[in-house]
């Protein structure tokens, strides 16, 4: 049956300001309560809400409804700007914090001064506000600079409103490109994939096309083209793709013939954006090619070349001596011998097995030889476990680089830690190309490189499988310890995780630490998995509910970590009458949350993968504050945000390197399941120290087990191989 639309003679006409943000979804369904002069506090919601911040005034149209929550809503169908015209408004406005620098008191104290002439005086007239007490220069500056800023933020929302782009996306375009964002709107789009989180190829190309770019216009299919490659990068992790399969590619998404595709490479290659060369696979076969974006290819062609400098270098460490700890396992002194002779080599092996133990073993003998040590690994988190783990001083690979000094204990090495006589990375199965090229090119000849971890854990999130390649090359030493120690053959987590390893189901439904629950239904699923992360583990097992992580295999669904991060914030740190938050897209930041940063930013000394509390949101200055669990003190704007993940649930990639207490995970097969691998599940499993929860459906389970990880494409192993065999 088909419902007629209701006539636009039907709809409801309302002017009201935006008092608070209610929830924000992904898909830009957005529910705000307003206030009206005839109407307060009223609730409005849609899709056509989207990018409504608090302190708007905005004219809805839309139908009245009844919700079981909310009471009367309107449902609103279009959305306009307009500039506030009652003094209330006028004054909720500018102290909204839409305005950076006026906060609620000093609105009201501008608004009392100039009246429903505010804002004519701040666009005309701004010297006046010096007028206002505690307005001097410099923040009457600041003020019509902020006031600047909004308006421009405010015109890019109707721009992309034009092309049916969300206007969440105003304010990132205006961050990364200031006063050329029109510009860069108008007349070449695709600048702002990659710029600009949020805006993928088809979003950029939208606006391209409806601004008059030709559909096979060299510019369209280039940007195609780099998109496939940066999207293969970032999704799948491979370095490069066959030529025809990035044709293909390119085809299906813009649909040009393959004869423009090819000349639009080549076009690329003669501009050195893209490089073609031969498979690793079939080296010399000039009808094999494969494309490389060419940072890639460089940084491929770099770690390469490095670690072939740091394998042949001639050792400067002192064996003066040495002696064999007879304590050790034969497989760990094998190890040990094996560090201490070779300028290159991996250590690896699965839980339980002292990679820990040994590495402590390692650093103890070349410092009673008189060497030096750093111990090292990708993420705060992996760095702080190996320095728990080993009682040594440990930093993040990125600190070592910038050979930054600890905050509280000073410079832990008496050098540049990077030219230590023993660089040991622990966790390396995270290392991506692009952290593992600075790393060897850090590293002087003769110093030695110990890359420690566990080979069957998931890669990195950045593109590359580093340490998977190298254990291809048979010419660098590695040691596999495989003898599980007796203390942690009574862990449950320890038998399942080398069950699952071994492609076995675990033993159901468990004991000792590795528990699985049985549900089919998803949403029942993330009931569950709620409650036993907020209620029944804290309760039973007596420990507070920060000890308890709950992990993902995916973002979307209702198991996903968008919608299970969303309940359990709700659950754990609702909002507050009277306490700022603030929304940033489909995000609302409360003092209290537990963030996560996802990108390194080292202006600010965090890096991905750390854990911190927010312990201010500052409407007026427009800020987060928060404190890292190292105890240090970070500011975020609310430009910066896209910059942070909630933590309440995290995909598993993003636990890599940490262990948690407890761990509470969903199992369920939406979306085909596509995340579930028997590497997730592994890197899963060893997530936890005393107990591991799965809840889900016993075939998802079973499919994760048997299903196989995608191999990456990499070149990096024949690159290596073929300089060793030189």
């Amino acid at each position: 049956m088909t419902v007629a639309a209701k006539p636009e003679a039907c709809l409801t006409e309302v002017e009201a300001s935006v008092e608070r943000l209610v929830y924000v979804r992904e898909d830009d369904y957005t529910i705000a309560r307003m206030s009206a002069d005839d109407r307060p506090g009223f609730v409005a919601a849609g899709r056509a809400l989207a990018g409504a911040q608090p302190g708007e005034t905005l004219k809805l149209a839309g139908e009245w409804d009844e919700h079981p929550r909310h009471g009367g809503r309107l449902m609103v169908r279009s959305c306009e700007r307009v500039a506030p015209s009652t003094v209330r408004a006028i004054a909720l406005y500018l102290g909204s914090g839409l305005v950076r620098g006026i906060g609620p008191r000093l609105a009201n104290a501008i608004v009392g001064h100039f009246g429903e002439q505010t804002l004519t005086i701040i666009d005309t007239a701004p010297e006046r506000l010096t007028e206002v007490d505690n307005i001097g220069a410099v923040r009457q500056g600041q003020i019509v600079q902020a006031w600047a800023e909004q308006k421009e933020i405010a015109g890019l929302m109707v721009v992309l409103q034009g092309f049916g782009i969300s206007p969440l996306l105003a304010a990132k375009i205006y961050q990364a490109f200031g006063k050329d964002a029109r510009e860069v709107l108008a007349s070449d789009p695709y600048r702002l994939i990659g710029r600009v989180k949020g805006i993928a190829f088809h979003t950029a190309d939208r606006i391209a096309l409806r601004s008059g770019v030709p559909e096979h216009s060299p510019q369209r299919i280039e940007a195609a083209i780099a998109d496939r490659l940066e999207v293969a990068a970032a999704r799948d992790g491979h370095c490069y793709l066959p030529l025809p399969a990035l044709v293909a590619m390119v085809s299906e998404l813009i649909g040009p013939e393959e004869g423009l595709i090819r000349r639009a490479i080549d076009s690329l290659v003669a501009e050195r954006r893209v490089v073609v060369e031969s498979s690793p696979e079939h080296p010399g076969d000039s009808g094999r090619l494969v494309v490389y974006a060419k940072e890639l290819h460089a940084r491929e062609v770099a770690l390469a070349s490095h670690l072939d400098r740091l394998r042949r270098a001639r050792s400067t460490l002192p064996m003066r001596g040495y002696a064999e700890d007879e304590s050790l396992h034969e497989d760990q002194r094998a190890a040990v011998n094996l560090a201490l002779t070779s300028t290159v080599s991996i250590l690896t092996g699965g839980p339980g097995c002292g990679k820990s133990h040994t590495v402590r073993a390692i650093a103890t003998t070349v410092r009673a030889m008189g060497g030096s040590v750093t111990l090292t690994a990708p993420t705060g988190k992996a760095a702080k476990r190996l320095a728990e783990l080993t009682g040594m001083p440990a930093m993040t690979v990125h600190r070592m680089l910038a050979h930054r000094p600890d905050p509280e204990e000073g410079t832990l090495f008496q050098q540049t830690p990077a030219t230590a006589d023993m660089v040991v990375v622990d966790e390396a199965s995270m290392l991506d190309l692009h952290l593992a090229t600075r790393l060897a090119a850090a590293i002087p000849d003769g110093s030695h490189l110990l890359l420690v971890g566990d080979a069957d854990q998931l890669p990195s999130i950045g593109p590359g499988n580093v340490l998977t390649d190298l254990l291809r090359v048979a010419e660098i030493p590695r040691v596999r310890l495989t003898h599980v120690f007796r203390q942690a053959q009574d862990s449950g987590i320890v038998r399942t995780a080398h069950r699952i390893r071994a492609g076995e189901l675990p033993v159901l439904p468990g004991g000792g630490g590795f528990w699985f629950e049985e549900l089919d239904d998803p949403e029942k699923v993330a009931d569950r998995v709620v409650h036993l992360a907020t209620e029944a583990i804290p309760r039973k097992q007596g420990v507070p509910r920060e000890q308890v992580q709950v992990l993902c295999p995916m973002r979307k669904g209702a198991t996903g970590t968008a919608e299970l991060g969303r309940r359990l914030q709700e659950r754990l740190n609702p909002a507050r009458e009277g306490v700022a938050e603030h929304w940033s897209g489909p995000a609302v930041f409360r003092v209290g949350d537990r963030v996560m940063p996802i990108r390194n930013n080292y202006d600010k000394g965090v890096f991905n993968g750390e854990i911190a509390t927010v312990t201010a949101v500052d409407v007026q200055e427009r800020v987060v504050e928060l404190r890292t669990d190292d105890g240090e003190s970070v500011s975020y704007s609310f430009g910066e945000l896209d910059e942070l993940t909630h933590a309440y649930a995290i995909s598993v990639h993003r636990s890599q390197g940490s262990e948690y207490p407890f761990v509470v995970a969903p199992i369920v097969a939406e979306a085909g399941g596509v995340m579930l691998r028997r590497r997730l599940l592994y890197t899963l499993v060893t997530r936890a120290k005393a107990w591991v929860v799965l809840v889900g459906q016993r075939e998802a389970l079973e499919l994760a087990v048997r299903r196989l990880d995608r191999r990456r494409n990499t070149g990096l192993t024949r690159r290596l191989a073929a300089m060793t065999e030189n």
